[in-house]
């Protein structure tokens, strides 16, 4: 079933929120654990979710030029603009912006991959544990597989792979098996490292050797830019 863009937008604030809540009590150490995007810890991809959420289309294109058309610097200048010395104050924009309903000229899809992909970023490394709405997952799931990589997606990662719901038996694509959870299965298309006793099946060690973490899935990526896509 298709989600409204108003079904959308109310997910993703009651992500967001979650998360600021999450985040509410971390201790000082911990704003600078390394996150599950290379090079960027928990604080960084905070400010990147700040700059995410404050990004218009028009905004977009306009520090896509600044940054020469790179796209890599354009989201590590986005965090400088939102990075606060203190983390509790840039997490307290982040509060703010809780609400928002900005996007970049992209699907609006990629707000669910931004809140659920993102969020893992900083959760996994923290130990803690999200619970995300079925139908949220699968929408970024879909999305992810029909986007291809240079733009944030997963689409070469899942060719000749049958991702497969371990609780529901649904399947996407063809080709070798891989079974697991659907936010692992989310999490490996987008690039990240999951464990791999969470994923199972012929084409696990397959999926497993594409993730090649990196920095934003939730903005259209400069195709001629460098590998930092998702």
């Amino acid at each position: 079933m298709r989600t409204s863009s108003a079904e959308t937008w109310q997910t993703v604030h009651a992500e967001r929120r979650r998360l600021a809540v999450d985040l509410s009590e971390l201790r000082a150490d911990q704003w600078s654990l390394p996150s599950l995007c290379p090079g960027w810890d928990v604080h960084d991809v905070l400010a990147h979710m700040v700059d995410s959420a404050r990004t218009t289309r028009l905004s977009f294109v306009r520090d896509l030029f600044r940054a020469r058309l790179d796209f890599d610097r354009a989201n590590e200048n986005g965090i400088t603009r939102h990075k606060n010395q203190d983390p509790r104050q840039t997490h307290a924009v982040f509060e703010a912006a809780l609400n928002l309903t900005r996007t970049p000229p992209a699907a609006l899809a990629t707000r669910l991959v931004e809140a659920i992909v993102h969020g893992e970023d900083i959760r996994r490394p923290l130990g803690i544990t999200a619970a995300y709405p079925d139908s949220a997952i699968h929408q970024a799931l879909i999305y992810q597989l029909r986007t291809p990589v240079s733009f944030g997606g997963g689409r070469e990662r899942a060719i000749g792979l049958r991702l497969i719901d371990h609780k529901t038996g649904e399947s996407q694509g063809q080709g070798e098996d891989v079974e697991g959870d659907p936010i692992d299965l989310l999490l490996a298309l987008s690039g990240r490292p999951v464990h791999p006793e969470r994923l199972t099946g012929s084409g696990a060690p397959r999926l497993a050797h594409t993730t090649t973490p990196t920095s934003a899935p939730d903005k259209p990526r400069n195709p001629r830019g460098s590998d930092r896509s998702t």
